[in-house]
């Protein structure tokens, strides 16, 4: 046990979690701080929160203010985290949703699709979602001599694009290509011992994609019954199953890993539907 222990032990390290207020950010800040990190929270709301709920099962945590789409507002809680925490070696990129205005139904057209709902989804999602967290905690990331790790979150989208969401796919496809570029680049540029990966989703009930999986009676509608036909292990993700994965990719267990995007998704991906 002292081997595996150390292995995938977070003991002295800190992680920034931005969404991590949120229902899939909040269970990877849970499963960190179990495993030993320090927690920050960042989110627009209830960060303090959910930073106090962590504490109650001891574990150390810290809620700021974080607006990802707004460098200057991400540069001020960094310049914080910083000024109290001392150092960032963790930074999970938590941050993301979809617009149902974004989203085609018999209502709404993809050719009617409003350019402001498209362009705040790839925003969200791409540029607050992993690129501009990463500059700003990258930054301070790359003087640790002992190197840290960047998560980012793509999804099942960026492997297959799904129907009726187009800007979420587009833009977690980004996501995925950024990871890589970001993963070389820090490497050679900056500090080898900096690795940055991604996770990639399969289907778990959020707050945001609830109304496309379920009807009014908490029944699957056809899209959710699809899914779940499609998913080898006939079921949606829970949150704690995301948890795991990120421990492996923040600590020593995954010391040679970078560039990579790994799906938690039941089997869907590698179901070819035959």
């Amino acid at each position: 046990m002292e081997y595996l222990d150390r292995m995938f032990s977070l003991k002295g390290k800190t992680a920034v979690i931005t969404g991590g207020a949120g229902i899939l950010g909040g269970e990877i800040s849970r499963g960190l701080g179990r495993a030993g990190a320090k927690i920050i929270i960042c989110d627009l709301k209830n960060a303090g929160e959910a930073a106090a709920d962590l504490g109650k099962e001891n574990i150390e945590a810290d809620g700021f203010f974080i607006d990802v789409l707004k460098k200057n507002v991400i540069e001020e809680a960094a310049a914080g985290i910083i000024d109290r925490h001392k150092r960032v070696d963790i930074l999970i990129n938590a941050a993301g949703g979809n617009l149902k205005e974004a989203t085609t139904s018999a209502d709404l057209s993809f050719f009617d699709l409003p350019l402001a709902a498209m362009e705040k989804v790839i925003a969200l999602n791409l540029f607050g979602g992993a690129i501009l967290p990463s500059q700003v905690f990258g930054k301070e990331m790359i003087k640790n001599s002992d190197g840290g790790t960047i998560i980012n979150i793509s999804s099942m989208n960026a492997f297959r694009p799904l129907t009726r969401i187009p800007g979420y796919s587009a833009a977690k496809a980004a996501v995925s290509n950024f990871t890589q570029w970001l993963a070389v680049h820090l490497a050679q540029e900056y500090n080898k011992k900096i690795r940055v990966n991604a996770i990639a989703p399969g289907f778990f009930l959020t707050t945001q994609n609830k109304y496309l999986l379920t009807d009014e009676k908490g029944g699957l509608t056809q899209r959710g019954q699809s899914i779940i036909n499609h998913t080898p292990m006939g079921k949606f993700g829970e949150q704690s199953d995301l948890a795991g994965i990120c421990i492996y990719l923040a600590s020593e267990a995954s010391g040679f890993v970078t560039g990579t995007v790994i799906p938690v998704d039941g089997g869907f991906s590698a179901f070819s539907g035959v």
